[in-house]
């Protein structure tokens, strides 16, 4: 069996020092959870990904996420640079069929200009009822917000294809920029909500833009206060925009761009797939380019 060999791969974007950066451990089968946790947390990034072999015939990989703090069921950025590293190592792209908390999903990575592609098909949306008026109120207070900031054609509503986020819309991007987040309010708020995730997104773009949206992603109680790119928080908001008549697509795929950035500047861009049946979206992909950071080290299952 290989050693496990740590990775920091920036994915989302095609420069190095953009994007979101995310651990990768290839060849993790001898580390157990407390490692696993411990190189999360020494690496620091939102999520470290952990490839490990398969466990059943229904899949070709495992794969296990951690942010610094806790062990999550799926995470899009950490999967891009999973298979990645794994495209870099064997220089081969093709698809795979990986398992996650989320169950098991394909992964395709294309060749591209010299380089690869990973697109991720997330599967079918889960839409849950949208809040209630007083956790409404709640939210708002939490992220500083007024109710004239809001998009009202867009119920704040948690989404997911695997690991749900709630969708908060607001009209102008000049206030998705300014926020400021009162974390711990945040954090608190997540069970109630059903969600570690905050998915503030606005469609006022200016007219030359390549994007569809830009938003901005806050899990406080997951120990990731902002995350620079999403990819379960773009995913979702593609049926999202479809379910609530701003994405149109009667039959077919729908495809947008979605940009996103943090307030420290850093940020990259998903590109987004819905197929629509009968006007209600059915299943969701995802595409991101990456960047190898680094090798950092060549792990040993038992060094400290």
């Amino acid at each position: 069996m290989d050693e496990p060999r740590l990775y920091r791969i920036d994915a989302f974007t095609t420069e190095p020092g953009r994007g979101n950066p995310a651990g990768v451990v290839t060849h993790a089968d001898a580390l157990d959870e407390a490692r696993m946790q411990a190189i999360a947390r020494e690496m620091g990034f939102s999520e470290t990904a952990f490839v490990l072999q398969a466990s059943g015939d229904d899949h070709d990989v495992r794969l296990r996420f951690f942010t610094p703090t806790t062990e999550v069921p799926v995470c899009g950025h950490a999967t891009v640079g999973a298979h990645y590293a794994l495209a870099l190592e064997s220089g081969r792209a093709g698809r795979t069929r990986q398992l996650t908390g989320a169950g098991v999903q394909t992964v395709e990575v294309n060749a591209y200009m010299g380089d690869f592609t990973v697109r991720i098909e997330q599967g079918p949306p889960v839409f849950h009822a949208p809040l209630a008026p007083h956790l409404v109120r709640d939210v708002m207070a939490a992220l500083g917000l007024e109710a004239g900031d809001f998009d009202f054609r867009c119920p704040l509503q948690v989404v997911g294809t695997g690991h749900g986020k709630l969708m908060v819309a607001l009209e102008r991007r000049s206030r998705l920029v300014e926020l400021q987040p009162d974390f711990d309010r945040l954090a608190a708020l997540s069970p109630a909500i059903g969600s570690n995730g905050y998915f503030v997104f606005t469609l006022d773009v200016d007219e030359d833009d390549d994007a569809l949206c830009h938003g901005r992603m806050f899990a406080p109680a997951i120990g990731v206060d902002e995350d620079p790119v999403t990819g379960n928080a773009n995913g979702p908001l593609g049926a999202y925009l479809v379910r609530h008549g701003l994405l149109r697509s009667e039959d077919g795929v729908v495809r947008f761009r979605a940009r996103q950035q943090a307030a420290t500047g850093r940020g990259g861009y998903v590109d987004v797939e819905v197929r629509v049946r009968n006007g209600e979206p059915v299943d969701v992909a995802i595409t991101g380019h990456a960047v190898l950071g680094s090798q950092v080290a060549q792990l040993l299952p038992d060094s400290a």
